[in-house]
């Protein structure tokens, strides 16, 4: 067992404390610093008694000595404790470096890419793996609710599967290249391409440069598993040097579900393989998405050998993870509380549809608060208006850290909610009050919330805690 030491400076971060966890049960020393500690994380780094400093010092490293350091991508030149390791030429890594060297190691790949649908769709490959004996390691983006826990070692000493969520965001300050450039496929998924992450994409077109990359990756004797309905996706996979397949809902692809069945308990669909019918399959998930999601680690599962019989167990069994529809039920009126992290606009969308699909007619209200570095601009003020057509009351969060952008660049909230009312929609621009932000959410809601509504976070960030507030509000005993 090895007794070196790792400290991770950003150890808050979802993937960056699943490794941190990984690590330590592996036999690793792990210790580490963050700002903004907030659950799910929060709670999993304290239950693996993985001591985290709240702050970035200079002082923490000098006391905990580590033999290595590795710098999640939101840091950069000026922390404290990066200026001090760069200063005494300590020994610096990325996350995905480390991924790579210590967990995917000799194991055969398998990464999962997309602008949406990445967690779940890796977090559910991981649990067809395992329902099919595979033992796999993985990472991916979030608590696996069947596994509890984002990241672990494979358990195979041989013909191990390693599956990874592969993001295109860049990876260090030090290291621009996007994350799943360090992840050596044997197996890729790319299941869409959109405009994101405006903060280091200025285009469509850089993005699809970063996937091209990432395509040359993949073995001659690999495998590219394309969704068949996205254009862009599509154009690039022309260029692959290995085999592709596709996957789509009731097309001829390599991959089809067809004879789809929504209801609230899930989604059943007849799956086709090469055009020949495989049976009839059931998935506890819901939305068209999440069935693109489920053909794509189908496919995955299939191509490492594993039985149809077994994939259908899995299935059944799936779980989750957590913050992707994570609902919170038994409140005061029959009110139903749901916890997302959609925050662009075609994830609202689309989550809010499943929402729809699972719930039927009761009463939608979504809680929308715009935070990651793209959904904070004006770029799709525009394209949030459809994006919440599933929902009946709509409110706006403030914008997260407006000061970053001039008055001009930034998501306009109150304009896009006085569009939505012109939509005939129920819309609400928070902050405008003088009730202290998000209380003013649960002010507006504690008035507005009737028997029976399902109300619903959307959000990439903690939401300043209005989810507990929310709980604390639609308590039975409250």
């Amino acid at each position: 067992m090895s007794t070196a030491s790792i400290y991770f400076i950003g150890i808050g971060g979802t993937a960056m404390a699943s490794v941190a966890v990984a690590l330590s049960e592996a036999g690793y020393r792990v210790s580490g610093s963050d700002t903004a500690l907030y659950p799910p994380m929060s709670d999993y780094l304290s239950a693996h008694r993985i001591a985290c400093r709240q702050g970035y010092d200079k002082r923490n490293i000098e006391q905990e000595r580590p033999d290595l350091i590795v710098v999640g991508n939101a840091q950069s030149r000026g922390n404290p404790e990066v200026e001090y390791a760069l200063n005494n030429h300590l020994k610096l890594e990325s996350m995905p470096e480390i991924v790579s060297r210590l967990l995917i190691n000799g194991n055969r790949s398998v990464v999962v890419t997309g602008t949406h649908g990445k967690t779940t769709t890796t977090s559910l490959a991981a649990w067809l793996f395992e329902s099919g004996g595979r033992l796999p390691g993985f990472l991916v983006g979030g608590i696996a609710e069947n596994f509890n826990c984002g990241c672990r070692p494979s358990g195979s000493s041989a013909d191990g599967w390693f599956l990874t969520e592969g993001d295109e965001y860049d990876t260090a300050f030090f290291d621009k290249r996007s994350k799943f450039m360090h992840y050596r496929p044997d197996i890729a998924i790319m299941n869409n391409i959109e405009f994101d992450h405006a903060d280091i994409f200025s285009s469509l077109d850089e993005i699809k440069r970063s996937f091209h990359h990432f395509i040359n990756l993949i073995p001659s004797e690999g495998l590219l598993l394309c969704n068949a309905h996205d254009q862009a996706v599509e154009e690039l996979s022309r260029h692959a040097l290995c085999r592709v397949e596709r996957f789509g809902l009731d097309i001829a692809t390599d991959w089809s579900a067809r004879n789809i069945s929504f209801s609230g308990a899930g989604t059943s669909f007849e799956l086709f393989c090469g055009g020949k019918s495989c049976g009839t399959f059931r998935s506890p998930l819901h939305g068209k998405h999440n069935l693109m999601n489920t053909l794509a680690a189908t496919a995955a599962a299939r191509a490492a050998g594993i039985a149809f019989d077994h994939i259908r167990y899995g299935l059944e069994r799936f779980m989750p993870p957590k913050r992707r529809m994570d609902i919170i039920e038994g409140l005061k009126d029959d009110i139903t509380l749901i916890d997302d992290f959609a925050h662009h606009p075609t994830a609202v969308r689309t989550t809010l549809e499943a929402v729809r699909q699972r719930f039927g007619n009761r009463r939608l209200i979504a809680c929308f608060e715009p935070r990651s570095n793209t959904s904070t601009r004006n770029i799709f003020q525009d394209a949030y208006l459809s994006s919440f057509d599933a929902a009946d009351v709509v409110i706006l969060g403030k914008v997260h850290r407006p000061e970053r952008y001039a008055p001009d660049e930034r998501l306009d909230t109150r304009t896009l909610a006085e569009e939505l009312i012109r939509r005939g929609k129920t819309a609400w621009a928070a902050g405008s009050s003088d009730t202290p932000y998000p209380a003013d959410i649960r002010a507006f809601l504690e008035t507005h919330v009737t028997t029976g509504d399902v109300v619903i976070l959307l959000s990439n960030g903690s939401f300043d805690g209005l989810k507990s507030m929310l709980s604390e509000s639609f308590a039975k005993n409250s």
